[in-house]
């Protein structure tokens, strides 16, 4: 309970910062979370905040979904709009039952969802305060290869790292990326480099995604050349795609492969536009974090990782590029994951997952 009641208070007090009469609602899928809801409720109500609770059951849910229509779409949008405009905050705790449902949803009705859905979601996204976190479940421990109980108590270490501190610590690399022009990523069938002159870097140490511990950017739209190579799985829509290669000309990719599904790879790819360009370049830094589970709220914290995202551009960081899919893929860079280096114009601020600068060092939590 000790630790439930941290997590509470970090998502409380330091994640969506309740004041007073602000509406909250949190929405869960399992009663094993119970706990965790009962204490949000809890702290909430200290800050004199208005919280509701909404329990969604993942199967029922799924079966909605793979019956979905343009009536039942039209629903969802509806309901969505309602609690946009209706609540102040947003806490969304998901739990894993199993990771295959999407494969069953009619592919175009889902991007029409998608497409229903996404002017309420930016708005949910960027102008309301939310935080999303998987509460731990066997699913998720099997996916570890961890027992039950090892993975409960994994999944609370990193949940509750001392977030004010990581903050403080990547203050430096920051710094150096707002003043970088050149990006240059080499490894094992790896080769890129890309821009990221005049964007933003931006923080994430627990405001909205728990665990967190990132720092990230976006690549100059047309700046991408060369091929990255990604060396953890990479799961979308149901389907989970081993050691994806990208090869990027002119801030396209021109080129995709996987080990196991490169036509349904392509497929996505193609969604629109936007989805063969990127929208995102993340350095992962969650000490606590040091394997890749197969959910990407923990992969792309990856301490000694980078994530690249073909897909959609965050606001707070906007490349130009618009789309319906935003997909993190991962690229573990430690020496025991076969190695690598970053330099940011043309000097190497990390090899084998670890800085070397002296400002960043911190950042190494040795």
């Amino acid at each position: 309970m000790e630790r439930i009641q941290k997590l509470s208070e970090i998502i409380v007090n330091h994640s969506i910062k309740v004041k007073e009469n602000e509406k909250v609602l949190i929405t869960y899928q399992s009663n094993k979370s119970m706990p965790l809801v009962r204490a949000l409720v809890e702290d909430i109500l200290k800050h004199k905040g208005i919280p509701t609770i909404k329990y969604i059951d993942p199967e029922i849910s799924n079966i909605i979904k793979e019956n979905l229509n343009e009536s039942i779409i039209e629903n969802k949008k509806n309901t969505l709009k309602f609690e946009v405009e209706e609540y102040d905050s947003f806490i969304q705790i998901k739990y894993t039952i199993s990771d295959y449902y999407d494969r069953l949803v009619d592919q175009e009705l889902n991007n029409k969802l998608k497409k229903a859905l996404s002017k309420y979601k930016d708005i949910q996204v960027n102008k309301k305060k939310w935080v999303l976190l998987n509460y731990p479940s066997i699913v998720d421990a099997y996916k570890a290869k961890m027992s039950y109980n090892k993975f409960y108590n994994f999944a609370f270490d990193t949940m509750t790292v001392d977030y004010d501190k990581m903050y403080q610590d990547m203050l430096p690399l920051k710094k150096l990326m707002e003043k970088t022009d050149k990006v240059h990523i080499k490894g094992e069938k790896t080769d890129l480099t890309f821009s990221i002159k005049g964007l933003p870097a931006i923080i994430c140490a627990g405001e909205s995604n728990i665990p967190d511990g990132e720092v990230f950017t976006a690549p100059v739209k047309n700046s991408v050349n060369g091929t990255i190579t990604f060396n953890t799985n990479s799961p979308y829509d149901g389907y989970i795609f081993e050691n994806v290669s990208l090869t990027f000309k002119d801030g396209k990719i021109i080129d995709a492969t996987c080990k196991n599904n490169s036509e349904k790879l392509n497929q996505i790819l193609n969604t629109d536009e936007g989805s063969r360009y990127v929208g995102e370049f993340s350095l992962g830094l969650n000490p606590k974090i040091l394997n890749p589970i197969g959910d990407i709220l923990y992969d792309e914290k990856i301490f000694g990782s980078i994530h690249f995202t073909p897909g959609a551009a965050y606001k707070e960081c906007f490349n130009g590029n618009s789309s319906d899919i935003h997909w993190d893929m991962v690229l573990i860079q430690r020496k025991d994951y076969g190695g690598g280096e970053i330099y940011f114009d043309d000097k190497l601020i990390r090899k084998d997952g670890e800085f070397v600068l002296d400002e960043l060092k911190n950042l190494n939590y040795k």
